[in-house]
């Protein structure tokens, strides 16, 4: 799997030290979030669904223990990877830490080369997967989708759609900015042994448009269509 494709979430109520390891992370290929504190975290993680979740355990309010326990409790964070940092060598600190759901600790203060190669031995021997398509829930360009719910949040607004437009708007956010052929939409949404006529994905996308805007999926002239997300 590509690294960008994995998503890292980096938690730590320090600025200089969300800036200084979230510049690294980007720049070995890795997809960064950050939060600086543990409710902002725990909200990120519920639509997001990161692979992995740097978290800091000494935060003011929402420890990064407290932190770690609500992030187990989301469904789709149970096979997440969390490593905590501490500036604290104490046994106690590790073991709370390990209690609470974590994988891995380091220490502060961090050498991104060791930070670096830590993520890429967790990510390389875990059982977290990239799928094709995204988790139950997650967060693409202005939209949150809840495939479990069959709906779309879009301007804190929530919308139902049909089955099958559904499965097309979950095809084509799969991989954002990839073109997906016709042939390949008909395969995903459609049975391919169903006979549907020529204009059935031109329907669809009309109507998906509609609901979601017509800014971000946008026709490929003779091949089909994307999902396009800007940085």
């Amino acid at each position: 799997m590509e690294k960008k494709d994995y998503r890292i979430l980096l938690v730590d109520d320090e600025k200089d030290i969300l800036e200084f390891l979230s510049y690294n992370i980007r720049k070995e290929g890795y997809e960064v979030k950050t939060a600086n504190n543990g409710l902002i975290a725990i909200e990120i993680a519920d639509r997001w669904s990161p692979h992995l979740v740097i978290l800091d355990v000494m935060m003011p309010e929402f420890d990064g223990i407290e932190t770690c326990r609500e992030l187990r409790t989301l469904s789709n964070m149970k096979n997440a990877i969390i490593l905590f940092l501490t500036a604290r060598g104490e046994d106690y600190s590790q073991i709370a830490g390990f209690e609470a759901g974590a994988d891995d600790y380091i220490t502060k203060p961090v050498k991104p080369r060791v930070l670096i190669s830590r993520v890429k031995a967790l990510l390389r021997r875990s059982n977290v997967k990239i799928e094709e398509e995204y988790p139950d829930k997650y967060e693409i360009g202005s939209l949150i989708i809840d495939k479990e719910r069959y709906l779309i949040k879009k301007d804190n607004e929530e919308i139902i759609l049909p089955k099958k437009e559904f499965e097309l708007l979950q095809v084509l956010t799969s991989k954002p900015n990839k073109v997906f052929s016709r042939d390949e939409i008909f395969a995903k949404v459609w049975d391919e042994n169903v006979i549907v006529g020529d204009r059935t994905i031109d329907v669809h996308v009309r109507k998906l448009r509609e609901k979601v805007g017509s800014d971000c999926i946008k026709t490929v002239k003779g091949v089909g269509y994307k999902f396009e997300v800007t940085e």
